[in-house]
């Protein structure tokens, strides 16, 4: 976030102690060292949190959610202090207050709500309270029976001192001036002197205006990057719409795919993604199964992006035109579905980049542009953008071009298809760029790699990250996976988009798993991550690989147009319907931060919670993770965390049953058979919320 030249004068005047003695540090050993005014500031400011790598990346919240801010605060000796949590809207000069209070240990903290789609700003504020320093010390002296004569002319002081800064139009300053004579006014008895310095009126009037001229302010402004709730919470459906018709020898078009979006609402998707739906190269084109020999029926990959046609700008004429889309989007906005297109950087050889910007394309040192490669895999239908080329500037800048050409055309929403092999600063660039015209633009990450380059990419600008959830299917990698992305600063930075399944992933777990296996990981994902996403077919339990070992699926709709029955009785759209429903109704499930484990005695069995930041809606979650066998056991409820005692008895309502369960005690007896139930979603009934605990863990490396 930029930081104003305001600011940084406002923060280098305000720079704690530790700040101030860094030029002495630096001429140790000189026969005098400078004085500087910032070495009387003796309250110290530290361990603010939230902040990511020392402020150089800004926190991300959504319009609505509470900042919780906390900081080590303390100073030398005995002295009383006191606290501020400093907020505003960027671009604003006044600061907005809230008093910090202290936790424990010189640990302070307090909150603010993010009210407005726009960026924010934070710091902490740390100074010496004289005034209940003093009042502290006349208390102990008063109830030890000294005399506080010098005390009291002492408090005088202070009032009156206050009262000046405020001049003759204060109220506050009216009694304080008429404070400070009484207390000063040795005619009057010390003892109604002492009720007069200890009136709790005094103390607020104090409170309001206290001397902070040598107050420690944090030395830097920390950013929060806002967005719009489904940047938090929201259900993805991937569909090809050339595969919407009832042709399997021609691409649909919008207009008939227009009819499968009453499906997509149906089962509660706010979020319906499409792969590229620009023109397909075709040259290289790949057949069946990624065969290197295409038919002349066959459409080609979505991703080998631009032909004759036009590129990341146009629309493949199988589907229709820019103005069909349009159309499709609009409708799709009307049932509720917000319509998410895949950004992909690359082209294929047949692209207009390639013949007017060959300079953009890696060349081999025979003057042929170089094709993708992921060995053992060849892409000879789509060539990389390289991001180092000589002509960077306008490469980048017509990348940008694309992204606003498609807001402009009503898209808000992308998912970014590998940008990990793009270059880091192009993305902290772009987005930046783009969401500070378009504040209510969310741009999904699609990184499967390694987990620095994913977090890196979340701190850049991406709103959701997809993440290793397809590969967590025991009990402990879900329980330390989602504890690093839900408990340690990680979830400052990177919100979780857990998809099920892809069109490039189709985990063993799912092949060998039947109609059990897909109800576990989608209530898995729907209920482990405040958003989630399924591959179309997914209801229909598609789980076929290419080969055996592989994760590819047969037949895949990457290549080829795939015309299914989706009224097959054996579908799990009604399931995806009532967990859509399920979320909606409990905001427990929507945030990932409320999400807590607790302890089962069978490996095969995860438990876990969600609940609200005021505990007013609490969900309970036990799922089998064999969806082969019975399994049975016992879970451990958190029944002190909820406020209750070991003893205390809990009901419980299953949202996917209707069934009502009365439990007692700490550790309660549940039964799966994957034949005919793998999980229990399950509101629990509490008298009263149970107490927070949003507090972060620390981050394993």
């Amino acid at each position: 976030m930029a930081k104003t030249a305001t600011d940084t004068k406002k923060r280098a005047a305000a720079s704690d102690g530790a700040s101030a003695l860094a030029p002495a540090a630096a001429a140790a050993g000189a026969s005098e060292q400078r004085l500087d005014r910032d070495l009387q500031r003796r309250v110290i400011v530290e361990g603010v949190h939230p902040e990511v790598d020392a402020g150089r990346f800004p926190i991300k919240r959504t319009v609505g959610e509470p900042v919780l801010v906390s900081a080590d605060i303390f100073t030398d000796g005995h002295d009383t202090l006191a606290a501020a949590l400093l907020y505003r809207r960027a671009g604003e000069d006044a600061w907005r207050e809230v008093p910090m209070v202290a936790i424990s240990n010189d640990r302070w903290g307090a909150s603010f709500t993010i009210d407005e789609l726009r960026p924010y700003e934070y710091t902490v504020e740390g100074w010496v309270d004289r005034f209940e320093s003093w009042r502290h010390e006349l208390s102990k002296k008063v109830g030890a029976g000294q005399d506080v004569k010098s005390e009291l002319l002492e408090g005088a002081a202070l009032v009156r001192d206050t009262a000046a800064r405020l001049g003759d139009g204060s109220s506050d300053g009216s009694l304080l001036r008429q404070t400070s004579a009484a207390l000063a006014d040795e005619a009057i008895d010390q003892a109604q002197r002492v009720v007069r310095a200890l009136t709790t009126s005094l103390a607020d009037a104090m409170q309001r205006n206290p001397d902070r001229s040598r107050a420690t302010r944090y030395d830097r402004v920390l950013g929060i990057t806002v967005e719009r709730e489904l940047a938090r919470f929201g259900a993805w459906y991937e569909m090809f719409p050339r595969s919407a018709g009832n042709n399997p020898g021609r691409s649909a078009t919008f207009d008939e795919a227009t009819r499968r979006l009453h499906y997509v609402a149906s089962m509660g998707f706010d979020v319906l993604y499409l792969p590229p739906i620009h023109p397909i190269g075709t040259s290289f084109r790949k057949g069946k199964n990624n065969s290197l020999e295409p038919g002349p029926n066959d459409v080609g990959s979505p991703w080998a992006i631009g032909s004759h046609a036009g590129g990341h700008d146009a629309v493949e004429p199988g589907l229709g035109t820019l103005e069909d889309f349009r159309r499709f989007r609009e409708s799709a906005e009307r049932l509720g579905l917000e319509i998410a297109l895949d950004l992909a950087y690359q082209a294929s050889p047949d692209h207009p980049y390639v013949r007017e910007h060959p300079e953009w394309f890696r060349q081999r040192p025979d003057g042929t542009i170089k094709y993708a490669e992921n060995p053992p895999k060849k892409y000879q239908d789509i060539y990389p953008i390289n991001f180092d080329s000589d002509q960077w500037q306008s490469l980048w800048r017509e990348l940008k071009r694309i992204i606003d050409f498609w807001v402009e055309n009503g898209v808000k929403i992308f998912r970014v298809d590998n940008p990990h092999t793009k270059a880091f600063r192009f993305w902290e660039w772009a987005l930046a760029d783009v969401k500070s015209r378009h504040p209510d633009t969310i741009f999904l990450s699609e990184a499967f790699t390694r987990p620095k380059v994913m977090r890196y990419l979340a701190k850049s600008g991406f709103s959701q990250s997809y993440t290793y959830f397809t590969w967590r299917n025991a009990k402990e990698e879900l329980v330390e996976y989602f504890t690093e992305l839900t408990r340690t600063d990680v979830r400052e930075y990177l919100r979780p988009n857990l998809f099920a399944n892809t069109p490039d992933i189709l985990h063993e777990y799912l092949q060998h798993g039947g109609r059990p296996a897909f109800q576990v990981r989608l209530i898995l994902a729907a209920t482990l991550g405040a958003t989630y996403g399924i591959y179309s077919g997914y209801e229909l339990a598609e789980n076929v690989p290419v080969k055996p070992g592989s994760e590819e699926y047969l037949d895949s709709e990457k290549y080829q147009i795939r015309i299914r029955d989706f009224t097959q009785p054996h579908s799990l759209a009604e399931l995806v319907r009532q967990i859509n429903m399920i979320r909606r109704q409990h905001p427990a499930l929507h945030r990932d931060r409320g999400l807590r484990f607790h302890n089962t005695d069978n490996p095969h069995i995860v438990c876990y919670s969600k609940r609200t930041v005021d505990g007013s809606d609490v969900v309970l979650v036990i799922v089998n993770l064999d969806h082969h066998h019975m399994q049975h056991g016992f879970v451990q409820l958190p029944l002190t965390d909820w406020g209750l005692t070991t003893g205390s008895a809990v009901e419980v309502i299953d949202l996917l049953s209707n069934e009502r369960y009365y439990w007692r005690g700490e550790w309660n007896y549940v039964r799966f058979d994957p034949e005919a139930r793998v999980a229990h979603i399950l509101q629990v009934q509490l008298s009263s919320p149970p107490p927070q605990d949003d507090g972060p863990l620390p981050l394993k490396n």
